[in-house]
């Protein structure tokens, strides 16, 4: 059951922004699915509206470590505007919208009894464009308009997670849009903080289950 108060606090945040084309950008999230597909497989929040929860967990974390780092550096405010902060958190993982599929999971206990779950797979065959990317293009599909800052936030979210060693173009890339965006490293950071302290998977109830193919 997909929490309701979760997607109301969701597009409550969107709205805020006033931003053009965020109607059509709702209208192009609800299509894809986004507020009923999982986070991910089998990490954090694998499970109907984790993406919309760990969206929404990455704005909450970018919005306070916005106010501690203006505390800090008044002139940030200039570089890290509220609005910028919610479209580049809460849209950063639009690109997971479409590739999600559900399945049935088998395990088995630890007294050997076989029981079926919900699972899900990747499917990438709908838009096959990466990951940060993507998010971009299929928002400014939508319509919505982005600064180049919110752009650059969303593209490299992943940080070197995303990024093709091998490519010297990348990561020359990467770096001065570090450099001249600080939305980026906050988006970055909030989005570790979400998914690797605030939706730590509960590992000790998967301990007593083998998963069986």
């Amino acid at each position: 059951m997909i929490d309701t108060s979760l997607k109301k606090e969701f597009l409550s945040l969107l709205r805020s922004t006033n931003r053009d084309g965020v109607e059509e950008t709702i209208e192009e999230l609800q299509e894809l699915g986004f507020f009923d597909a999982p986070a991910s497989c089998n990490l954090h929040l694998n499970y109907d509206g984790g993406l919309m929860e760990h969206s929404l967990n990455v704005c909450r974390a970018a919005l306070k470590l916005r106010e501690v780092v203006i505390s800090m550096d008044k002139d940030m405010e200039e570089y890290l505007p509220q609005d910028s902060v919610i479209i580049a958190s809460l849209l950063h993982d639009v690109c997971k919208a479409d590739i999600y599929k559900k399945i049935t999971k088998k395990k088995k206990d630890k007294f050997g009894t076989i029981q079926s779950s919900q699972g899900f797979r990747l499917d990438y065959t709908n838009f096959p464009l990466g990951h940060g990317e993507k998010s971009v293009i299929v928002l400014l599909r939508a319509g919505l308009a982005m600064s180049d800052y919110e752009i650059m936030a969303i593209r490299w979210h992943m940080a070197a997670w995303d990024l093709p060693f091998q490519s010297l173009e990348m990561k020359e890339n990467i770096n001065k849009a570090r450099d001249i965006c600080p939305l980026c490293s906050l988006i970055q950071c909030a989005d570790t903080i979400a998914a690797n302290i605030l939706e730590r998977k509960n590992t000790e109830a998967e301990d007593d289950f083998l998963w069986v193919n």
